[in-house]
């Protein structure tokens, strides 16, 4: 028998993907891994050098600060404001957190009685369902494409939901579709949710990678969001640290002070030479973050063009490091975690499938932007081969003809 907790959860998608993937590699197959959002850069030498300079020093190997050391929190509240010009407290209104979805658990798990509504994207990220999901909450979802409809089901889910709302999950630029939100629809779900009392949880994770536009705005310029908004950010895609876990959350003190009381109770902090070292990465130069966001525009760029003239088409995105492809037609009737596991054994190549973010992205993959331009277009070559030659190989599989 499950636990109760664990029965609330879905069989993880991604998990079918990654056996497939293992066995075909086991088999010989060189997999190029477009899936998992797991930057393949290397993190800035300064940042390096500074993670191996504390560590020397015995001291910082003991229990560090659950809510993340001082010159951490101030690292963070000046990088707020000169990003976007908010003024933070670092004493309360910022927690360093174990990456952005340790934070979005964590808040789950202090702000969510049972039964409480929480208002989710559909698709998005797993966390910002299943983190409430988890700490008793029931999940209504909305569009995840910032538009009129956005508003209109927000309306619809305050006067059908009982009980009202309790928050709002924001995610731009959005994993997986790699949507974009302006100031305006910001300022348009402040006021929104300070007529009906309901906290906005912003993940902003991807707030440096962007391409073309102006930079992704912060939900904390709007006025009066401070009252009820909270911020996840992570160093994760920003500097390529995804392995060293560190990430904030920003913003309204009640929020920030429900966090890090839980958080006291379940862990001492990130290890504190990794903490020193996000503090000289927050605090030290930008050259390294307009690097990285170039690599990730070439590699987009090249992903769109070569993908295209294999035959799947891929919109451009504007910012992440994600493309949200549609499955080509012929395709589609099969799903999104068909398709994938199609690319895995007819193509060598592996993206998500886009059920695993949600019903509605079932008619999509996430590509990401995490090999370089040379494996890129080499998936584009096998990914040519497999629809070139997908009506002789797979008749007797899968029912192609009347797709046609």
């Amino acid at each position: 028998m499950e636990f109760h907790k664990t029965r609330r959860l879905p069989p993880y998608v991604f998990e079918q993907v990654n056996r497939l993937k293992a066995k075909a590699r086991a088999a010989g197959a060189d997999i190029i891994d477009l899936g998992m959002g797991n930057p393949d850069l290397p993190t800035p030498k300064h940042i390096v050098e500074k993670l191996t300079e504390t560590v020397q020093d015995p001291r910082s190997h003991r229990y560090s600060a659950s809510k993340g050391i001082k010159g951490l929190r101030k690292a963070q509240a000046a990088y707020y404001g000169r990003r976007f010009g908010v003024k933070l407290d670092p004493e309360t209104q910022v927690v360093a957190t174990l990456g952005s979805k340790e934070g979005f658990a964590n808040m789950a798990q202090a702000i969510t009685a049972p039964g409480d509504v929480v208002l989710v994207p559909n698709p998005s990220y797993p966390i910002h369902a299943f983190g409430f999901l988890m700490a008793g909450a029931a999940v209504r979802h909305v569009p995840a494409e910032p538009t009129v409809e956005f508003f209109h089901a927000l309306e619809r889910a305050v006067v059908h939901s009982v009980p009202k709302p309790t928050a709002l999950i924001l995610c731009y630029p959005s994993n997986p579709t790699a949507y974009v939100a302006d100031l305006e629809f910001y300022k348009d779900v402040i006021a929104f949710a300070r007529k009906h009392e309901v906290f906005v949880l912003s993940d902003l994770a991807y707030s440096e990678i962007y391409f073309d536009g102006p930079p992704p705005p912060s939900v904390l310029q709007v006025p009066g969001a401070m009252d009820i908004a909270v911020e996840f950010t992570s160093l994760s895609k920003t500097y390529s640290m995804p392995g060293w876990r560190m990430g904030f959350a920003v913003g309204n003190e009640r929020l920030i002070a429900a966090l890090a009381r839980v958080k006291s109770y379940l862990d001492y902090g990130a290890f504190t030479p990794i903490q020193v070292a996000a503090s000289a990465a927050l605090n030290g130069p930008d050259e390294c973050i307009e690097e990285t966001r170039q690599i990730y525009k070439k590699r987009r760029d090249v992903l769109v063009e070569s993908f295209a003239n294999a035959g799947f088409e891929v919109p451009a995105p504007r910012a992440s490091m994600f493309a949200w492809a549609p499955i080509p037609e012929k395709f589609r009737h099969l799903k999104s975690l068909e398709f994938s596991k199609l690319l895995i054994e007819k193509a060598d190549v592996a993206v998500a499938p886009g059920i695993g973010f949600g019903e509605y992205g079932d008619d999509y993959v996430r590509i990401a932007l995490v090999e370089n331009e040379q494996r890129i277009r080499q998936a584009a070559r096998n990914i040519r081969r497999f629809l070139e030659s997908a009506d002789e190989t797979l008749h007797n599989v899968i029912p192609m003809g009347a797709r046609l």
